[in-house]
Parts: structure tokens; C-alpha cells; sequence
């Protein structure tokens, strides 16, 4: 009899009863909801394999994560705290669509409770079997050396490097080029590093990916021809008097090709040295040039000359 009346009067005005408790849920929704916040930032995407596969299509690297949770908790959260992954191991070369999924790690254990979004929620990616091999590398030079000036030689350290990755794509690359080395207004050896090109983000160059070029430049050496040139003579005493039985000579000279075109050899450019004769007398001697820096000579004639040597007195 009892229970009747307790439920007899639970049932009067029951639709305002239930109103009410629908508001005050409300109100207590409203409230959760006021002391929460979101955050959004991004994070790696972790790609689980097996060792000897590995991607061989472009997916997204990071994805943008959205956090909603008490707000002092979500505020103390960094990137590392949640990892988003597509698990794929035990999968073979093929084209998969796969959901990413999430790990809470760090700071992000002990926090509830915490609602985590992730955009986008699956990727498509292709997986090949992954292989290594040398390939060589090719300095990229640019530009021109200083005029007059020439590149004779080139090398490279390490000339060539072994890469990681997918083999359908590793089959493509025959070598790696450099960055640019630029030559222009060098006129002597150089040395310098430059980084290897990656050509496909998909493949790893294993080590520094950075190697030393060195050059080598030379001037461009030319020939010049120098005919009826006066043989003069040097340093005889002044009581001695020397004429020379040939009068002229001729010489063939190396040097700069440049400064060859404009070069003109003195009156006194050939001549034979008589500083040491003291006296009177026929005398055999060589003919010598007077070589500007820079300059070879690689012919003289002639190469000596009979100087008759007499008294000034």
C-alpha cells in the first residue's frame, strides 16, 4: 500500500519532473563543456614496417591533431605527447588504404578525459621492397674561369655514395648530381664542399650527403715568335770594346696567351754577357734572354755567338 502511494505521487506532474532533471543535465553538460579546451597542433606520422620495405608513393608527413580536455591538462601538452601511426607490418609490395591511428605517450598518459581528432584519418600508400646500391656523383659546375685561365681537371670525395629505397624507383637513378660550383673569376685551384642532390624524397643518401669538389686552373699557355731581335752585350769594361760576328736572333717564347698578344720584347731583350773578359780577344759565347715573369723561352738562335773583343785604347 505504501509502495503505491510513493509511486502514485512519483507520477504526479511527472512531465515537469522531467523537465527539470533534462535541464539540470543540461546545465551540467554546459558546465563540462565551459571548463573544457582545444587545442590543435601537429605531429609526425609514423610509418610501422617491415625491415626490408619501405614507402614508395608520397603520404602525408604530419597530421594535424585536435585535443579537447581540461584545459590545464591539454595546455601541458607537447607534439611528442601523441603519435599518430599506420601500422602496416606483415604487408608486402602493393597499394594499401589504411586508418591512422594514435598512441598517447608522455604527458598525455595521465590526462582524462581527453578527446583526440585526427585529420585526415586515412592515407593511401604504396610499398615496395627496399634495396641499396653505388651511385656515382657529378659536380654541377657553372660559370666560367677568368680569362686567360682554364679548368684542366676535376674530382670529387666521396665520388660516389650508396642509396636506400624502393626498388622501382632506385632502378630509375643512374647518378646524383651536386649543388652548383660556381667557376666564375677563378684563376687558381680551388677546394670546396658541396651537397649531393637528393632526387627523390622517397630514397635516403646514406651518410653526410655532402662531398669536397676540387679544381684544378692553369693559365692558357700560348707560343710567340720573336724575329730580328738586335743581340746586344752586357757588362763588358769600359776600356774593352765587343762586336757581336751576328747582329740579330730570334726566339720562341711560352707564356700567357694573353699577355703574349700584346707583349714586345725590348732592344736589349737578347744579348751575350761579357762581364767577365778583361782583355783583348775572340770569344764564344751564349745568347740569353731577358725573360719577363711568367715567361719560357723555348728557342733562342743563335744559341751562341763569336764577340770579337778589342781595346777601346
Amino acid at each position: 500500500m505504501e509502495i503505491r502511494k510513493v509511486l502514485t505521487k512519483l507520477s504526479e506532474k511527472w512531465p515537469a519532473k522531467v523537465l527539470s532533471i533534462a535541464l539540470a543535465l543540461a546545465l551540467f553538460v554546459f558546465h563540462r563543456m565551459s571548463t573544457l579546451e582545444e587545442r590543435f597542433f601537429s605531429a609526425p606520422l609514423r610509418v610501422e614496417l617491415e625491415p626490408h620495405i619501405v614507402p614508395a608513393s608520397l603520404y602525408p608527413q604530419m597530421i594535424r591533431l585536435s585535443v579537447r580536455g581540461d584545459a590545464a591538462s591539454v595546455r601541458s601538452l607537447v607534439e611528442e605527447d601523441i603519435e599518430p601511426y599506420i601500422d602496416l607490418k606483415g604487408r608486402g609490395r602493393g597499394s594499401y588504404r589504411t586508418p591512422i591511428l594514435f598512441r598517447k605517450k608522455g604527458t598525455a598518459l595521465g590526462v582524462e578525459p581527453l578527446e583526440i581528432r585526427l585529420d585526415p584519418l586515412e592515407v593511401t600508400i604504396t610499398l615496395d621492397n627496399k634495396i641499396s646500391k653505388y651511385v656515382p656523383v657529378r659536380a654541377n659546375i657553372q660559370g666560367a674561369v677568368k680569362q686567360g685561365y682554364e679548368l684542366i681537371g676535376t674530382s670529387l670525395n666521396p665520388e660516389q655514395v650508396i642509396l636506400d629505397g624502393p626498388a622501382e624507383i632506385m632502378s630509375e637513378i643512374a647518378e646524383l648530381s651536386t649543388e652548383v660550383v660556381e667557376l666564375d673569376g677563378r684563376n687558381d685551384g680551388f677546394s670546396t664542399k658541396v651537397g649531393i642532390l637528393n632526387p627523390n624524397p622517397l630514397v635516403n643518401i646514406r651518410g653526410t650527403a655532402i662531398t669536397e669538389f676540387q679544381g684544378t686552373v692553369t693559365q692558357i699557355l700560348g707560343l710567340g715568335n720573336f724575329n730580328g731581335l738586335p743581340i746586344t752585350v752586357r757588362g763588358l769594361s769600359g776600356r774593352l770594346l765587343a762586336a757581336p760576328a751576328v747582329k740579330t736572333g730570334m726566339v720562341r717564347l711560352e707564356g700567357s696567351q694573353k699577355e703574349l698578344e700584346t707583349y714586345a720584347p725590348g732592344a736589349d731583350f737578347l744579348f751575350v754577357d761579357c762581364a767577365g773578359i778583361t782583355e783583348a780577344g775572340t770569344y764564344t759565347l751564349p745568347v740569353r734572354a731577358d725573360l719577363p715573369a711568367g715567361f719560357t723561352a723555348l728557342r733562342i738562335e743563335p744559341e751562341q755567338v763569336v764577340v770579337q773583343v778589342r781595346s777601346g785604347e
